[in-house]
């Protein structure tokens, strides 16, 4: 599907996959067994995150498995550019915190050949759109959508939902700040706060 196998991947022409999906669902710890193959198949490896992602380290990314795997904290997506010369993939860890800018950071990318990677949250604590992870979902040729467990009842989920107080957009927490939540189970618990507020 993803032809890791192949090392002469800039002969091919580059491309873009996302993995997206909500928190606890398992998109970094994909993103680090992708860029872990390519390493095996003898593939030049970078990865990215935003600098603002402090929770588990400042400068590897890491999976709520532990799994890490070393990575370069940028400011802003233009900055890829700046660190990206000669590597046949690029990994991209919590895509929704980075600037609109990420989407043709991306392409550029890509039209140069390179394997793009990018893993984030496609929906923010209210259930809309986040960041530029819309776009990239777009234009990328592959598109990965993991799902954690419904805490509430067990099916699949698909929002991060917040259980703490706060209406700002980036929050950055574990599971003392999110839940995942199911649609229907995410519809009970806003509506829950709705009612709450009116109190």
């Amino acid at each position: 599907m993803f032809l890791e196998k192949d090392t002469n991947i800039k002969n091919r022409g580059g491309w873009i996959e996302v993995i997206c999906g909500s928190m606890f669902s398992g998109k970094t710890e994909e993103l680090i067994r992708r860029l872990n193959r390519a390493r095996i198949a003898r593939q030049k490896v970078e990865i990215f995150k935003p600098h603002i992602d402090k929770r588990y380290s400042e400068e590897d990314v890491v999976s709520h498995n532990a799994n890490a795997i070393r990575s370069i904290p940028v400011e802003s997506a233009s900055q890829i550019l700046f660190y990206a010369n000669e590597f046949d993939v690029i990994g991209i860890d919590e895509a929704q915190f980075f600037d609109s800018e990420l989407t043709s950071v991306c392409t550029q990318l890509a039209n140069q050949g390179v394997r793009v990677i990018v893993a984030g949250l496609d929906m923010d604590f209210l259930g809309n759109p986040f960041g530029p992870m819309p776009q990239l979902l777009s234009i990328a040729e592959y598109v990965t959508k993991v799902h954690a467990i419904c805490m509430q009842c067990g099916n699949l989920a698909h929002v991060s939902h917040r259980i703490v107080d706060g209406e700002k957009l980036v929050l950055l927490g574990e599971t003392d700040s999110y839940e995942p939540l199911c649609r229907v189970c995410f519809n009970k618990a806003r509506a829950a706060l709705a009612a709450k507020a009116k109190l």
